[in-house]
């Protein structure tokens, strides 16, 4: 019986971890969002702060859209570096670039690694996880600081899943 419910948990956590995660990187996303438009509601100048603004236009709504730097979709690509501004362009423009590639891979195996390290009652292999993942992404997270946010969130909320879900089975089924 203590197979099945550690089989269950594993599958649990690891695979009922995605929606979960995926669910809050829209909540963090919807959450930028407000944030972003509110910033640019203020910071948008006003008719008596421009003199140059058109007095007869009624709404003077700020165009929304990317902020300087980088645009990151849901999909978790980029669009690719402009050239430097005292430069020329070096050849073609570049397809977006992934960030984050295989992410949802590494997820899932990050929650089946933590849930097996806190039922087999070692917790201090989560360090390791967390090191391994830490250090692999290393590179591209001191790049990309929305793929450093992300990977933050990602994170945290699949090691929160999967270390829930282990406590839970071990306390509630293999005590």
């Amino acid at each position: 019986m203590t197979a099945l419910w550690v089989t269950v948990a594993l599958a649990v956590a690891g695979f009922a971890g995605w929606p979960v995660t995926a669910l809050v990187f829209k909540l963090a996303r919807t959450i930028d969002d407000r944030a972003d438009a509110a910033r640019a509601a203020e910071e948008a100048p006003t008719p008596e702060q421009d003199p140059s603004a058109d007095v007869t236009v009624d709404d003077p709504s700020p165009i929304a859209g990317g902020t300087a730097g980088q645009a990151v979709d849901g999909e978790l690509t980029a669009a690719p570096a402009g050239p430097a501004s005292d430069g020329p362009a070096a050849g073609p423009a570049l397809p977006s670039q992934r960030i984050l590639r295989g992410g949802a891979i590494i997820g899932v195996l990050e929650r089946l690694g933590v849930c097996l390290a806190i039922l087999a009652g070692q917790p201090v292999a989560i360090a390791y996880i967390v090191a391994i993942k830490g250090l692999g992404r290393f590179a591209e997270l001191k790049e990309t600081p929305v793929a450093a946010e992300r990977f933050i969130i990602g994170t945290l909320t699949s090691m929160l899943w999967a270390a829930g879900t282990a406590a839970a089975v071990k306390v509630l089924f293999l005590q």
